[in-house]
């Protein structure tokens, strides 16, 4: 077995309870649109805190359900952070309307509050926040300059399941927000993805927009909008829901790993390990490292490779990517989101990292960076 398989980047944490729900409903014979479901939605709306919760089929379809339930549209603009993955940018592509990048905080990687005032126009309509890696954004911040200019806020808390700002369960803030599940989340659902809001309205809309516009009490062939097809499948359902029953055990084990990279890597002057602010509880998704000043990532990259230990670049910036570039013309300049990307990188990272793997990783890392790459 060579490194690669010994130390993977990510791995879901599946246990025999989650494989047994799983396939009780395929004994079950009841696939979709049944009540697997509508209880991974209560589950998931009583652990955020919030009324209402609509399952769907990824967490990219949440954020443009929201988008599309707030009703933007043509010549509106979103607030965006540009280092942050290509949902959210396309979530508001979808609509027509028009992504605005928000530069980033040097520390969370989050949206920068100060930034984020200074691109508001006659034109903006909402702020799209992200919780990156599981670190909250500064939402007190955040809301207030929404409260400030009548605008709306999704969180895309994709990232952040668990996490807390100020005490708060992030998914209970601003309109709404989306959770994502895919495989390297902190609980999956192999696909999947969730909205939470306070909003009956919101949730009543997305609920219709998700099932090709049906109405709930409408017959099954009767269509009230255009929608889409973003059910969640029973299969996935059942998995959330027993993936979120232990919630607190899988991101105690994140908690765990993420400590042990910050004993082993904080003696390396080279390489700045993650530093949650205090009044956050952040969720662990990923561990990301930034490199020093004069060092850029992807010899470092290529150097750990050489080794077997493999990485990923988190985040390539949304406003420098061919397709947005070519859209929506030339960006303006992101002095700390670009300065960022060419420096951080993502270790293997997941729940059931060994201290020895930690060890591998952060001895070779530390020779790259020595090495210069």
């Amino acid at each position: 077995m060579d490194v690669q398989e010994r130390i993977p980047m990510s791995s879901p944490d599946i246990s025999e309870e989650d494989i047994a729900a799983v396939v009780a409903v395929l004994r079950s014979g009841r696939l979709a649109l049944g009540p697997q479901a509508e209880a991974f939605e209560a589950a998931m709306a009583g652990y955020v805190g919030v009324p209402h919760a609509v399952a769907v089929s990824s967490g990219t379809a949440a954020l443009h359900l929201l988008t599309a339930a707030l009703g933007l549209g043509p010549g509106d603009e979103v607030l965006v952070p540009s280092f942050t993955f290509v949902s959210c940018a396309n979530a508001i592509l979808y609509t027509g309307a028009r992504p605005v990048f928000v530069d980033i905080e040097a520390d969370t990687f989050n949206l920068d509050p100060a930034d984020l005032e200074a691109k508001v126009t006659p034109r903006t309509k909402a702020i799209l926040a992200v919780d990156a890696f599981g670190h909250p954004a500064e939402w007190d911040q955040i809301l207030a300059v929404a409260s400030r200019h009548g605008l709306a806020v999704i969180d895309d808390a994709c990232e952040a399941i668990g996490a807390t700002y100020r005490g708060a369960r992030i998914g209970a803030l601003g309109e709404a927000a989306a959770f994502g599940f895919y495989p390297n989340k902190q609980m999956t659902t192999g696909e999947g993805g969730i909205i939470t809001t306070r909003s009956e309205k919101l949730a009543r809309l997305c609920r219709s927009l998700r099932n090709q516009g049906r109405g709930e009490m409408g017959a099954w062939l009767t269509h009230e909008r255009m929608g889409f097809n973003y059910r969640i499948d029973e299969l996935s359902a059942a998995l959330g829901r027993s993936q979120l029953a232990r919630i607190d055990t899988l991101l105690a084990k994140r908690d765990r790993a993420a400590a042990m990279y910050d004993d082993r890597l904080r003696g390396i002057d080279a390489v700045r390990v993650p530093a949650p602010r205090p009044h956050v509880r952040k969720s662990h998704f990923v561990y990301v490292v930034t490199l020093g000043e004069g060092l850029t990532r992807d010899p470092v990259m290529t150097a750990l490779a050489e080794r077997g230990i493999p990485t990923r670049a988190y985040f390539e910036p949304l406003h420098q990517q061919p397709y947005l570039r070519k859209r929506l013309g030339t960006p303006a300049r992101l002095p700390v989101t670009e300065a960022l990307a060419r420096r951080t990188i993502a270790l293997p990272f997941h729940g059931n990292l060994t201290r020895a793997q930690v060890n591998e990783v952060a001895t070779n890392l530390a020779a790259a960076v020595r090495a210069g790459g």
